[in-house]
């Protein structure tokens, strides 16, 4: 299992993910789940992954493979809008899985994978997509802020609570990095590094990206003071008043 994210705000868009991978408790990897394309001044792609690890890397391969052609098709460096930029992704997914889905299912492995893709190219606005193991895709809008793939039912509380268009780009940040430390104290299959990059919007660069460890000050700062705020929170709370019920 798997756990990213991705916000879309009037700054900008935050993008996170884990790197645990696990088949089986006996199996445990880190492997980073998350692919920038950064061509300053031109465009800003971010993709994060989650499902079949043999899945997203050959996608995520293919994509690679048709830029370093050069011949002319379209590639995530020369597509003109970031909706094309999901279309790519999506047919490559689609030609994976066709390709290795049937011997998968034979070995009863789950050949799903899904994919958040954002960022912004030279003429148009940030736009943010999630990919479905299908192929097909939605966008994000002002309504729907962020998107969520893999273990997300524990962190989208705190999303739901904070995030909308108007937060700045530093409470987006600690609210994203919140919602990983809820996921992680629930479910042993997300855990750390954590990879994160902030996009100002209209930068078409990035400047800001980086990776959480287990020693990371911050991160266990943030964890500490999150938790303690919850419990003094939880303690202010009014008691229950049962009336005149025996």
């Amino acid at each position: 299992m798997t756990y990213c994210v991705a916000a879309m705000i009037g700054a900008g868009m935050v993008f996170a993910s884990d790197s645990r991978t696990n088949a089986g408790v006996d199996n445990v990897s880190t492997f980073r789940k998350m692919k920038i394309h950064e061509y300053p001044g031109e465009r800003v792609i971010v993709i994060l992954v989650s499902g079949n690890l043999g899945i997203t890397q050959a996608t995520l391969n293919t994509l690679d493979q048709a830029i370093r052609r050069s011949d002319g098709s379209p590639t995530l460096l020369n597509v003109r809008s970031m909706y094309e930029a999901a279309e790519l992704l999506g047919n490559a997914l689609r030609v994976i899985r066709q390709r290795d889905g049937p011997y998968l299912t034979q070995a009863n492995v789950d050949g799903s994978a899904n994919f958040l893709v954002g960022g912004q190219i030279a003429g148009e606005d940030q736009r943010l997509f999630q990919v479905y193991a299908e192929g097909n895709f939605i966008e994000a809008t002002p309504d729907t802020p962020f998107l969520q793939i893999g273990e997300t039912k524990y962190g989208k509380p705190i999303l739901d609570r904070v995030i909308n268009a108007d937060t700045s780009m530093d409470d987006a940040v600690k609210c994203v990095l919140v919602s990983f430390d809820s996921t992680m104290r629930s479910n042993l299959s997300v855990g750390l590094p954590i990879d994160l990059v902030c996009y100002q919007k209209d930068s078409l660069r990035l400047t800001r990206v980086r990776r959480f460890d287990e020693q990371d000050p911050y991160m266990r700062n943030l964890r500490n003071q999150w938790g303690e705020g919850l419990r003094q929170a939880f303690a202010k709370l009014p008691p229950l008043h049962w009336g005149d019920q025996a």
